[in-house]
């Protein structure tokens, strides 16, 4: 596979940059969960030198993220780590940050506990976890266009899903992380931000 294009991915990724800027201005190293096409990991990395942006995903995206890679050539990118979050194996390293875009409503209801569990375990302390995509609050769709999302994903695979923010908060939570901030964004999406205490 060679380097692949997400159109969600450029939509997004000045939203998500403006709040990352402020929120991620004292860390040094970050892990995104689920790089995907590597857009995001060039993107943010050239606009924020200062962090060292380790990607991971599953192997078969490894050759897109490599692509965008070597096409950017930038010194704070690391080669994407493979994390599966069927599997309990991530890397020995800590992190002052995590980040991931569009992937609670993509994974299975079990894959997004042990995502929330092994980032939880890798965060150095005062680390956030920011995590991009919809999300529904008190059990209800936040606009019309979600509600036609969630469908299209659920016709898609059963455990798919928009997700509600607040079964993923107590997630957060029974991992000793608490809610730092809650961003409005674009498109009926947050961004959501966790911090380990």
């Amino acid at each position: 596979m060679s380097k692949q294009f997400s159109s969600a991915s450029e939509r997004n990724r000045e939203p998500i940059l403006a709040v990352l800027s402020s929120e991620l201005a004292s860390s040094k190293t970050v892990l995104e969960v689920g790089s995907g096409t590597g857009q995001h990991a060039v993107f943010f990395a050239a606009h924020m030198p200062h962090l060292i942006w380790q990607t991971s995903d599953l192997p078969q995206n490894h050759s897109s993220i490599a692509a965008w890679m070597q096409e950017a050539d930038l010194p704070n990118v690391l080669s994407p780590l493979v994390l599966d979050m069927e599997q309990p194996d991530w890397p020995v390293q800590t992190y002052d940050a995590a980040f991931t875009a569009n992937t609670c409503h993509i994974m299975a209801w079990h894959q997004v506990q042990n995502m929330f569990r092994g980032v939880a375990q890798r965060l150095n302390p005062g680390g956030k976890f920011c995590v991009y995509g919809p999300f529904n609050y008190d059990g209800k769709f936040t606009s019309a266009g979600n509600a036609q999302f969630d469908a299209s994903l659920r016709a898609q695979a059963a455990h798919m899903g928009i997700r509600d923010s607040e079964a993923v908060n107590a997630l957060a939570q029974e991992q000793g992380l608490q809610l730092h901030a809650d961003h409005a964004m674009p498109a009926n999406n947050r961004l959501l931000v966790w911090q380990r205490v």
